[in-house]
């Protein structure tokens, strides 16, 4: 880019539910000039709205001169690939998580981007939600002390038909429910926690009729014994999002993601010097979910200030090294 007051063009591969997501939360950083969709009239009504150019093949895509900027919101088997050609075109990428089937083909991804002084963001949104960004900004604070353990859940309940979908074919997927909802726990565990060294866990199928799980349980160490103990689940029924952090001063509780997953919360339980029941301040978010938008604003900077992205490649590669680990221990191989 030339100047940094002209906005950046967007090119958005994969135009189903999160690619129309990232296409409402452009704002007025980015301008979609092209959409790109094995279902070409999916990728023409997305570019339609915008007076975006239309494909059905990417790889036309991320050789136009007018994208600064490639958004990858396809199935997981294709989130690679394509990012790895979106580097070698020279375009900045935001791909979504877990950006990969499994850590090894992140890695020639990760050295491409090095070698080129590309920014890649690995779409970590739930990192964006408002409760979030407080309870960052009260553990960043230091008022909740030392942390000590995260306990977090988060879970959906499938679809009748749900087992013959995409997410349910390996090849496809790379794995079940704990590579789907799973790297948006361990990911914000480590956000606040930092790197794991000790991984323990299991994931099973329980109730759908798939070759991946359904459920994944995680018990994951810091080298000085935090832990974080996570559980996503496809069998949740109603859908829930749970995170508490405690503190050796205090505890956060965050509840909701907005829609099915109800309204967003956030409770600061403050221990007292007497202890007893704690001082307790509760954030309610009813608006509309702006993690995408904040999530979109904050590449741009990068790209702009030239700094290494906040969720990165580093990121969803240590998920994936932690998700893969527990396959193996589980005995599942979702090899591609």
């Amino acid at each position: 880019m030339s100047s940094v007051s002209r906005s950046f063009g967007i090119g958005i591969i994969g135009c189903g539910l999160i690619g129309q997501k990232r296409a409402k939360a452009l704002g007025t950083g980015g301008n979609l000039v092209a959409c790109a969709d094995i279902d070409a009239a999916r990728a023409q009504a997305l570019a339609g709205k915008s007076g975006a150019k239309a494909f059905r093949d990417w790889r036309e895509l991320i050789w136009l001169p007018e994208v600064d900027i490639v958004i990858v919101s396809t199935l997981h088997d294709s989130l690679a690939a394509i990012t790895y050609a979106a580097i070698e075109a020279g375009k900045h990428v935001l791909v979504e998580k877990p950006a990969a089937r499994n850590a090894k083909e992140l890695e020639p991804i990760m050295t491409a981007a090095k070698e080129k002084g590309i920014k890649v963001h690995v779409g970590f949104n739930h990192r964006y939600h408002r409760s979030l960004r407080k309870a960052k900004e009260i553990f960043d604070s230091g008022v909740l002390g030392e942390l000590m353990f995260i306990r977090a859940r988060y879970g959906h309940g499938g679809r009748i038909g749900y087992d013959k979908e995409w997410r349910a074919k390996p090849e496809m997927s790379g794995g079940g429910e704990l590579i789907d909802q799973g790297p948006h726990l361990i990911d914000l565990s480590r956000w606040f926690l930092g790197e794991f060294s000790e991984v323990q866990g299991f994931a099973h199928t329980y109730y759908w009729d798939m070759p991946v799980d359904d459920n994944g349980f995680l018990l994951l160490k810091t080298a000085n014994k935090q832990t974080a103990f996570l559980h996503a689940s496809c069998t949740e029924w109603k859908n829930l999002f749970s995170m508490e952090i405690y503190g050796r001063d205090g505890k956060l509780d965050l509840s909701g993601l907005g829609g099915s997953y109800g309204i967003e919360k956030l409770t600061w339980y403050r221990m007292l010097p007497e202890m007893g029941p704690p001082e307790t301040t509760s954030w309610e978010y009813p608006m509309a979910d702006d993690s995408w938008a904040v999530e979109l604003a904050e590449f741009y900077d990068d790209i702009r200030l030239d700094r290494e992205p906040a969720a990165g490649l580093g990121d969803a590669h240590a998920a994936l090294k932690i998700i893969e680990k527990v396959y193996e221990e589980s005995g599942y191989d979702h090899r591609a």
